[in-house]
């Protein structure tokens, strides 16, 4: 049979072991759900704004010592 016709669900074939998941029963064990990568994500955008807001406010009172 011609190989374009066949699918192959084995998406780790070309990759080296040491980077392939370590499959469980049902498929890859360890790997994060979606529910928490949006806390997540969540997380790091609160992280951002926060580190800006300290960068911010330590600028704002070294301008204020400055002056």
């Amino acid at each position: 049979m011609p190989e374009g016709l066949n699918s192959n669900l084995n998406l780790n074939e070309g990759s080296p072991p040491r980077v392939r998941p370590v499959m469980g029963e049902w498929g890859p064990v360890e790997v994060p759900n979606t529910r928490t990568k949006r806390r997540q994500r969540w997380y790091a955008i609160a992280a951002a704004v926060l580190a800006l807001a300290a960068v911010v406010g330590l600028g704002y009172y070294m301008w204020t010592l400055l002056r």
